[in-house]
């Protein structure tokens, strides 16, 4: 048996949740260890649709018949106290459905910590935990504000470092705290964003199959060692983003989906409620208390573990009912339309209560389509995210990197386009965990020519996302140059930095990452047309670009060389007079270059060029970037 008191939940509890609005449910579903008026935990959980739920346990001998839940009125939830359990107690619902002669074990959707996999039991646990990052916190809205320098490190925990001596396993999250945050202070990355790290069964997954929102993947730790990590990352002024997944989830029968022998979180009709490309079922966006379960979870990490900003994985095939289907095999909406109305209105709806209850954090859409306003305020007709990844530009520089430097003067128009919508969207520039799985290869691997070009065009590349508006996001290994694509079963191939090409690699980078972050003019206007100039965007024939970057009172020259030919005494318009500072070459010996350069300060001649009164005199380098800051 169980008691009916004490209760969390107060009808107006009960109210916002079949409303849609509670978004601080997690401390009231779930399980939650009490210490009076006697020792216990209090159990709830949404099931309308079952004619019985009952917890089974190890303090129960798993027995579905012991300890009953009962219903509060016509909510849907059941509720109930069990006394004498204590916090790491295991359990699951039994739920035998009145739909159907339907039974079934359960994990909580609402658990704060699950057993390890493959085990899949939820456990009883809490969120307790005495933060120190509180100079973090109270300065951390200006660290990933539109103006500031916001370069992130992408990153898989599972894969980033591992231990050979003890069977080739992961770091634990207080095992990787140190080690992360000194490799993040050394390379100048401002933010990590993790790949997702809820509980997930299936490690090759990368964190994408959720089977419990609310708790940190025990693979490595309890969620107090997870909170730990992301206070040790703060207090070396590092911000964390997590990955989110609202897209899909898995439809393993512990988890979310057929939950009350119908389909609760999910559609029941496929053509809205599977998803073809990740064998997935699809959230239901118009049923309320799946809206208020999925902001509640939003919240959570924001709440509890002090996150500063959630990548929303897949939000193109949220908004779009006929994404990835044939004909045939989706619904239009009301109107007749491809648009998922009630994914639109959910992502607006997260967005306003993610900056009304957080305003020091941002959102991020991975979104790859041409939608419009993903980054403008709901308000102004936006979806009300803060930022947006610009898959475009990725998939546009890629295309034209993997080209040989012979025939780049026809592909030209590949780098040139991005400044016809660059500040329609406050961008994110995205290398990310996709473009090095499946086949694709590493970002290294991508690129043409021998060796030393391979590593040149890496550069290269590199240099030019840096010199370009928006932020940055590299994926882990990217940065010293991994030779293999990710896998996501073992470590990066570390071993490579005993190689003095990788090293320039990383040298590169490390140096990226500083001029990004002491040149004002490189991030300041980032969302504002006027942060950036072409100088010259038409010399098709010999594959160059030049650009100034322009902050609010500095500014800075970018030039851009695709091919191995070194173009000595090239005249570049400038607009402004006097003596340039040379501030990087990626041609540099420490880098790996040839060595091909230019002195430290180039004085303007007063020689039209590039239709600007004045002009440099520059050497520039083989496939590299060189960048000069402004008198």
């Amino acid at each position: 048996k169980v008691l009916p008191e004490p209760s969390l939940l107060t009808d107006e509890d009960l109210y916002l949740f079949n409303e849609g609005s509670h978004f601080r449910l997690y401390d009231k579903l779930g399980a939650h260890a009490l210490e009076s008026p006697q020792q216990g935990v209090y159990f709830a959980v949404w099931a309308p649709n079952a004619q019985a739920v009952s917890v089974m346990g190890d303090f129960n001998g798993w027995d579905k018949a012991k300890h009953f839940l009962l219903p509060r009125g016509t909510s849907g939830i059941w509720e109930g106290f069990i006394p004498g359990i204590a916090k790491g107690a295991l359990y699951k619902y039994h739920i035998n459905s009145r739909a159907n002669d339907y039974h079934v074990d359960k994990a909580d959707p609402y658990a704060f910590m699950a057993e390890t996999p493959p085990r899949t039991a939820s456990v009883i646990w809490d969120s307790n935990y005495t933060w120190t990052d509180h100079a973090w916190m109270a300065g951390r809205k200006e660290k990933i504000a539109f103006d500031a320098p916001v370069s992130i490190y992408e990153l898989h925990l599972a894969s980033w470092r591992r231990v050979p001596e003890e069977g080739d396993r992961p770091l634990t999250y207080r095992e990787i705290a140190p080690y992360l945050a000194d490799y993040i202070k050394k390379m100048g990355f401002t933010h990590v964003e993790m790949l997702p790290v809820m509980e997930h069964p299936f490690g090759g997954s990368w964190g994408y199959q959720i089977t419990s929102y609310f708790a940190p993947s025990a693979r490595f730790g309890t969620p107090q060692d997870f909170m730990y990590l992301i206070d040790y990352l703060h207090q070396r002024n590092i911000g964390v983003i997590l990955d989110w997944v609202p897209s899909h989830f898995p439809g393993d029968e512990h988890s979310l989906g057929y939950f009350d022998g119908t389909h609760l979180y999910e559609h029941a009709d496929p053509r809205l409620g599977f998803h073809p490309d990740w064998n997935s079922l699809i959230f239901n966006y118009g049923r309320n208390e799946v809206r208020s379960f999925l902001i509640s979870n939003a919240m959570f990490w924001l709440d509890k573990y002090h996150i500063d900003g959630l990548r929303l994985d897949a939000v193109a095939s949220m908004l779009y009912r006929d994404y990835s289907r044939k004909a045939g095999e989706w619904l239009p909406n009301k109107y007749g339309g491809r648009e998922n109305l009630d994914a639109i209105s959910f992502l607006k709806r997260f967005n306003e209560e993610v900056y009304r209850l957080h305003p020091d954090v941002h959102t991020f859409a991975e979104e790859s389509t041409s939608w419009p306003m993903v980054s403008r305020p709901v308000h102004s007709g936006g979806l009300g995210f803060g930022y947006k990844w610009d898959m475009g530009w990725m998939h546009d520089t890629l295309e034209y990197m993997a080209k040989d430097p012979v025939i780049r003067r026809y592909h030209h128009n590949k780098l040139s386009f991005r400044q016809m919508y660059a500040c329609f969207e406050n961008f994110v520039l995205p290398l990310s965990h996709d473009e090095a799985v499946h086949g694709k290869g590493s970002l290294l691997g991508k690129m043409p020519g021998d060796d030393w070009q391979k590593f040149a065009n890496l550069r290269l590349m590199l240099g030019y996302m840096y010199g370009q508006t928006g932020k940055k996001l590299l994926f882990m290994g990217d940065e010293f140059g991994q030779r293999q694509e990710w896998n996501h079963d073992r470590s990066l191939d570390w071993h490579l930095l005993g190689y003095e090409q990788h090293q320039g690699i990383q040298r590169w980078v490390q140096a990226l990452n500083a001029l990004y972050s002491q040149q004002p003019a490189l991030h300041e206007k980032d969302t504002d047309p006027d942060g950036f100039e072409w100088i010259e965007v038409d010399n098709t024939a010999e594959s160059v670009f030049s650009f100034v970057r322009k902050g609010y009172s500095e500014m800075v020259l970018a030039v851009y060389n695709f091919t191995p030919v070194p173009r000595l005494n090239y005249r570049v318009g400038v607009p402004r007079a006097g003596r340039w500072s040379k501030l990087l070459n990626g041609d540099d010996l420490e880098f790996g270059g040839s060595g091909v350069g230019n002195p430290e300060f180039v004085e303007s001649q007063r020689a039209g060029w590039n239709n600007r009164a004045d002009s440099l005199v520059l050497n520039l380098p083989p496939l590299a970037a060189i960048f000069f800051k402004a008198p």
